[in-house]
């Protein structure tokens, strides 16, 4: 992938070919931002600048072979790690190895790709992946060998926030005292999940989400969309190329989880003094305990997401308002004015917690339940 495919972010793309050129590579480096944002891409770009040798004018016809290797991820000294877990195929002590011919469609398919989608294409996404000490293994050994072309070999670790203790302590030594001409490059979208050791020995480059004109101009120029429809989608994908994506093919999955926290607001708000109402959420919280960790995960973020739209209609912010529910009888403008600054910052953590617990395998039942709870308590919360 070269650095002319990846979209905008141009002070990106310009220091890291500078940094190339002047022979000033850090030996690891830490890229955090959305998935969306172009993480993965750019740092793909920027390991294909490297190892084949492209000018700021990515000249390709001077490294035609390395060029062609890398558009089918089969450079030798590019090496992947990445969240996997078992499946159908692989019962036991799964490594990225394992999944790299799906790996290589997925990227190719469409680098701006979540986690989530990442799952649900090796068939895991009621599973939690991880990068774990058999992975760690898997670095250490492919890193031991000498570099195929005698120049640098890569190791890319994608959402290296999966990285659990045991592997991210294997890696420790390696990563901060590496072999000659090896780089690490690490990306992740909650850096705080990386042990502090890690992240202290690597230069951490930012992603910021994507302007709304660089959605739009992809979505018109690859995808032939009618400008306003594309603008319209670049404003509803908030900076995430993969749900504008989502969002023009009609397949993110908005209108399930849509129904489901409709369900959920309305049982919790007739459930202050109502028992039949709480035994209601009680089955909501048992019905969405059975979807799958990750499943659950992109459900909360939905929902935060809710709330917030409903603030910014409250507070008379329609501009940046992009939602439009479509479920019968169900109007922002009726829902926004219990989303105030008295609730708000409460509801933001409790979703929050429920995220972080589901997330280290608590019982999700008991977790969506106390949220529901006290969501029931929250929405009936008086603006200040």
């Amino acid at each position: 992938m070269l650095f002319s495919e990846v979209l905008g972010l141009p002070h990106i793309k310009n220091h890291l070919t500078t940094t190339a050129d002047r022979g000033r590579i850090p030996h690891a480096q830490l890229f955090v931002g959305r998935h969306g944002s172009g993480t993965l891409p750019m740092a793909i770009a920027y390991a294909q600048y490297i190892l084949c040798n492209n000018s700021n004018s990515e000249n390709t016809s001077e490294n035609t072979a390395c060029n062609a290797r890398f558009k089918k991820l089969a450079h030798p000294d590019l090496h992947f790690a990445f969240p996997v877990a078992t499946n159908d195929k692989i019962k036991s002590h799964p490594v990225s190895n394992n999944f790299m011919d799906s790996w290589r469609e997925f990227v190719q398919g469409n680098p701006y790709g979540s986690l989530f989608d990442w799952y649900q294409k090796i068939g895991v996404e009621k599973k939690q992946g991880q990068i774990g000490v058999d992975e760690a293994q898997e670095v250490v050994k492919s890193l031991s060998l000498k570099a195929y072309e005698g120049g640098y070999k890569i190791m890319l670790i994608w959402m290296a926030d999966k990285l659990n203790t045991a592997a991210s302590n294997k890696l420790l030594k390696l990563i901060e005292e590496p072999p000659e001409k090896t780089l690490f490059i690490l990306i992740a979208e909650d850096e705080e999940q990386i042990i502090q050791t890690i992240r202290s020995r690597c230069q951490i480059l930012r992603f910021p989400p994507l302007s709304e004109d660089v959605i739009t101009q992809r979505l018109i120029s690859s995808y032939k969309t009618e400008e306003n429809t594309a603008k319209k989608i670049a404003v509803q994908a908030n900076g995430c190329y993969a749900q504008a994506l989502h969002i023009l093919n009609n397949d993110a999955g908005d209108e399930q989880f849509e129904t489901w926290f409709v369900n959920w607001v309305r049982t919790a708000f007739k459930a202050k003094g109502n028992k039949a109402a709480v035994l209601e959420l009680v089955n909501w919280s048992d019905e969405i305990a059975g979807i799958g960790r990750e499943t659950q995960k992109s459900f909360l973020l939905f929902c935060l997401d809710f709330f917030r739209q409903a603030l910014l209609f409250n507070y008379n912010a329609e501009g940046l308002v992009y939602m439009q529910p479509k479920s019968a009888n169900f109007k922002l403008e009726k829902f926004a004015p219990f989303i105030h600054g008295g609730n708000i910052p409460a509801i933001t953590k409790e979703i929050e917690d429920a995220i972080y617990h589901i997330e280290r395998n608590g019982n999700a039942k008991i977790i969506l339940t106390d949220l529901s709870i006290k969501l029931t308590r929250l929405l009936h919360k008086k603006a200040a």
